[in-house]
């Protein structure tokens, strides 16, 4: 039986795998033999990732060379996501983008450079036309780096259609060495209503694994009745790496008929944000494991293919069903799970405990939340479900549930803030509380006469928290009134310990200059390159303002030759 099962996924999992991507087009982005951190649409906090992350030694520099010929189509430099990158248009129709980068090419960083010394701004992002920066296959465009929110060293890379839609570079002949089948770490049954239960019980429960000699999975017999989906915890890993990897494919089967297939080949930035709609997100937040639905809770996902049911199984009594799930990398590597369910209908021991508040949420429907002088306003298919939403105000703490209730859309706080006086009002802001200490995070605020507000998309704490401190800025790696001559850079740093960093301008002797922020490590670099100062007394000055307007100026003197 297993036999003929494998087979017919494995020929449907060939024929979902045949593609009319060129194989020859894309070269490598690095030299050498590639290593991977990050797999194409692996499961990350609120998206799935769009690339792949490239292993760079831990090192910084190394050199990012044009995947195929075409032109350089959009630049853009930022503090966070994905710092520096670069986009390539190829005549294909193609896009492939480099991220995180240290650097551009020579020619390059020349042409960024002058548009941000025209904009006096770091953050920028530019749209070259066909002819400003052509670049050819192999040619180098960049060097490897850390910027934006990366977690250490790497170059993400990415190639998107037409659309703007990533797709994995796999498909494209970027050759990964794996011949590892993918690790299935746990399994989970969901009991999906009132009335159905699995072993006399109405909640989620953990499938005891266990491993066959083949390196397969059976588990334990299910007792069940009526509607239930199951949930899995796997990852896959290559030959080069131990990193914790996405799988490429998921498959399910019920007595011999297709039930739920999951392809991570290709999404639409438009529908990452369904990820938590994919796992079990509360799971995620009480546990930080990330549990993948093997059912369908929304219709959004074009992930989703050859769903029957939405995934769901339907035991009935006196039945015994075989449920199998398969689980595939992208060289078809693959784990098997065999499950045994048998319809019971026994006696009910645990019924699940039902939380009722004062406050029932439709999820297609607008809600608004008033108490004193908090509101909240809540949009039509801000959540994916009904349920029972925990609202409650204390002076000026809202208590809006916890975050464990995936969103689809963003929602508003409002915060009447005319019992402050003027000079109190300006220092306000909207904070998040996180952890256990409710430590105030910023949240976005705006201000409209004596109504601050914050869009989000978490539920959970939320208070006024007032900041009157101004950022710190320092010297970081010369002295007042000392000889830098010798330096290629100027460094400073800067900080706030409440609200958080607004904006910074920097000249010397009056004039702009250019200095990259890097907030990780809370630091200003100024490249002595880019200018062109001749005067022996150079006056340093540096304006630094956090979020509710607090700025403070750093001075200092120093002389070159």
């Amino acid at each position: 039986m297993k036999f003929i099962l494998s087979l017919l996924l494995f020929c449907s999992f060939l024929l979902n795998a045949q593609n009319n991507y060129p194989q020859d087009y894309f070269a490598n982005p690095l030299e050498g033999t590639l290593v991977l951190a990050g797999t194409f649409a692996e499961l990350r906090s609120n998206h799935f990732h769009s690339g792949l992350d490239i292993k760079t030694k831990q090192r910084i520099g190394l050199k990012v060379n044009a995947s195929a010929s075409g032109f350089v189509s959009r630049i853009k430099i930022a503090h966070y996501g994905y710092g520096k990158a670069l986009y390539i248009t190829h005549p294909n129709g193609y896009t492939t983008v480099y991220a995180h980068l240290s650097k551009l090419s020579p020619e390059i960083e020349a042409y960024i450079k002058k548009k941000q010394y025209e904009a006096e701004s770091y953050e920028i992002e530019l749209f070259p036309t066909p002819e400003e920066l052509p670049v050819t296959q192999g040619e180098l465009v960049a060097y490897s780096g850390n910027t934006g929110s990366s977690g250490g060293p790497h170059l993400h890379f990415e190639i998107r259609n037409k659309d703007e839609h990533p797709i994995n570079p796999m498909l494209f002949g970027i050759d990964i060495l794996d011949t590892k089948a993918p690790v299935v770490q746990s399994l989970y049954v969901y009991p999906l209503d009132s009335t159905s239960f699995v072993n006399k019980k109405n909640k989620k429960q953990k499938v005891r694994l266990v491993p066959l000699k083949n390196g397969d999975f059976v588990t334990e017999k299910i007792d069940a009745i009526g509607n239930i989906g199951f949930g899995i915890k796997t990852i896959d890993r290559q030959d080069l790496a131990g990193n914790s990897n996405g799988v490429y494919n998921i498959q399910t089967v019920i007595n011999g008929l297709r039930n739920f297939e999951i392809d991570f080949k290709e999404f639409s930035f438009d529908e990452t944000k369904h990820i938590n709609a994919l796992i079990d997100y509360e799971h995620f937040k009480t546990k930080r494991e990330r549990i993948q639905r093997l059912y369908r809770q929304d219709n959004q996902l074009s992930l989703y293919k050859s769903v029957s049911n939405n995934g769901i199984l339907t035991i009935k009594d006196s039945t015994n069903s075989v449920y199998k799930i398969r689980v595939s990398d992208y060289k078809n590597n693959s784990t098997w799970i065999t499950v045994n369910i048998k319809g019971t209908k026994k006696t009910i021991t645990e019924p699940k405990e039902k939380k009722i508040t004062p406050y029932f949420i439709k999820a297609d429907q607008v809600t608004n939340l008033k108490q004193d002088k908090i509101t909240v306003d809540f949009y039509k298919d801000t959540f994916y479900n009904d349920f029972y939403l925990d609202f409650e105000v204390k002076n000026d703490t809202l208590l809006l549930h916890d975050d464990t209730v995936p969103t689809q859309k963003s929602f508003n706080i409002s915060f009447d803030v005319s019992q402050y006086n003027d000079a109190d009002k300006s220092k306000l802001f909207i904070a998040r509380l996180l952890g256990y200490k409710d430590y105030p995070a910023y949240s976005t605020t705006k201000r409209k006469g004596d109504i601050l507000s914050t869009t989000t998309k978490y539920l959970g704490k939320y208070a006024l928290a007032t900041d009157s401190v101004p950022p710190t800025i320092k010297a970081d790696n010369f002295k007042n009134k000392q000889w830098l001559s010798n330096f290629r850079y100027l460094k400073v740093k800067i900080s706030d310990d409440l609200s958080g960093i607004s904006n910074y301008r920097a000249t010397i002797n009056g004039k702009f200059i250019l200095m990259e922020y890097e907030y990780k490590t809370n630091t200003l670099t100024y490249d002595f390159n880019d200018g062109d100062f001749t005067d022996t007394n150079n006056n340093l000055k540096v304006i630094v303002t956090d979020n509710v307007g607090n700025s403070s100026t750093f001075e200092a003197l120093f002389y070159r030759k």
